[in-house]
């Protein structure tokens, strides 16, 4: 199977504070990969240098084929439009009703004119994420669960390749947080998208994860399934799971 993101002893420091200590990983297509481990482990800093958002001390990160530090802004920007990156925060546009907000990536990012096309380009991608009815609502007007919804079609209406996601059930309640989760499964199957999921969520894990990646100390310590990692008899691995 195809890899989409290889990432090889990846270091990152700030001022005397190193953060990533010889990461490895790698993604395959289509695939699902959760990360998990403590706040303050360099967890969105990896990400973050997957699309070249943070530049690393060492290292090599391929990305779709592509040496993440070693091209130019321009084909720089074309891998970007090529990835999907869900924040924490959304990170919605709070002054424009969610059709413009989707409208944008597609007149500002893939210079769309077609006005037909941008109208049912927003039309699918709303439906995709069950949120058809709030096409002209604004982001204040939305519950915490229908805004990660409108963020996530806000990253899928660009057609990425690999979508990284950042605590996307963050401040979520159980059952909408769990409806996320699966909508990131449905995603997955409906664009063939691949993914590196951070959370601290272990129900979002086990629904959404092919597999998981445990991070400790700013490098990786296990891996596996989630009930490979589930069953550990490593005391610090089976902490996160009880």
């Amino acid at each position: 199977m195809e890899t989409v993101i290889d990432i090889r002893d990846l270091h990152k420091s700030f001022g005397n504070k190193q953060v990533l200590k010889g990461i490895n990983l790698s993604v395959k297509r289509g695939e699902n990969v959760v990360i998990l481990g403590k706040s303050g482990q360099g967890k969105s800093v990896m990400i973050k240098c997957v699309v070249g958002m943070i530049d690393p001390d060492a290292g090599s990160l391929t990305v779709l084929g592509k040496d993440i530090h070693g091209i130019d802004k321009d084909e720089l920007k074309e891998l970007r439009m090529r990835i999907g990156f869900l924040f924490q925060s959304g990170a919605v546009y709070d002054s424009m009703t969610v059709r413009e907000n989707l409208e944008f990536p597609l007149t500002r990012v893939l210079r769309l004119k077609d006005r037909n096309e941008i109208r049912k380009r927003c039309e699918e991608v709303l439906e995709a994420v069950g949120l058809s009815e709030a096409i002209d609502k604004m982001p204040s007007e939305l519950s915490g669960g229908m805004r990660k919804r409108m963020a996530l079609a806000r990253t899928l209406i660009v057609n990425p390749e690999i979508i990284l996601y950042d605590e996307p059930t963050t401040g979520l309640d159980t059952i909408t947080s769990k409806e996320i989760s699966q909508l990131i499964l449905d995603m997955r199957k409906k664009y063939q998208t691949s993914s590196i999921i951070i959370t601290h969520d272990i129900p979002c894990a086990r629904i959404t994860a092919d597999r998981i990646v445990i991070m400790d100390d700013g490098t990786y310590i296990a891996e596996g399934t989630f009930d490979e990692l589930s069953n550990s008899d490593d005391p610090f691995i089976a902490s996160f799971f009880k």
